[in-house]
């Protein structure tokens, strides 16, 4: 017997009458499968392009239709156009470009308006990944004990970049103040 549901289910599925989907379906006795493929021999629905094949692949992707013997082996699979090696180039590339920005700018720690180191910031940068535990408590440290840091050149030496490490040293020495237990007219409570 054929339900409704079957019914509705191959009118979706072949945009046909209820009246066709009715008849497909009790000649296959409810079958919905075997009523879309009579229905697609006797040409009364459209057959999908390609003949209901789907492809994943990318439309940039090589095709091999012949995947044997040498010529398989010689050729590269290339993805959006790129071979591995054009990837690892244009990798290796972006980084040589981060070190030498990182060199054309400079880490500068001063005291006061004297300067007492500028190192690049690809110096910088491989502190901060290797040797952490030891170069966050430093600059921490540091700050507490009047230094100051800015960034110097052409890519980080904006005012807002180093606005922004000025405002970390106030707030350092606000905290050391707070600590002393002075306030903000200079005398101490403590005496």
């Amino acid at each position: 017997m054929v339900t409704l549901e079957q019914v509705e289910k191959l009118r979706e599925y072949a945009n046909i009458s209820y009246e066709e989907a009715r008849a497909a379906l009790e000649e296959t006795n409810g079958d919905i499968l075997e009523a879309l493929v009579n229905l697609e021999k006797q040409n009364r629905i459209i057959v999908p392009k390609g003949g209901g094949y789907y492809n994943s692949r990318s439309k940039y992707q090589d095709t091999y239709e012949n995947r044997s013997g040498d010529n398989y082996k010689n050729e590269y699979k290339k993805v959006d156009g790129s071979s591995f090696g054009e990837l690892v180039g244009r990798f290796f590339r972006w980084c040589g470009e981060i070190i030498n920005r990182g060199n054309r700018n400079s880490f500068e720690v001063m005291r006061g308006e004297q300067k007492v180191i500028s190192i690049p910031v690809t110096i910088l940068a491989l502190l901060l990944l290797f040797m952490f535990w030891v170069t966050i408590p430093l600059i921490i440290v540091g700050l507490f004990f009047g230094y100051r840091y800015m960034f110097i050149g052409p890519d980080l030496g904006k005012e807002n970049v180093n606005r922004a490490m000025d405002s970390v040293a106030e707030v350092a020495e606000s905290l050391k103040k707070e600590v002393k237990g002075d306030k903000s007219n200079g005398e101490n409570f403590d005496n």
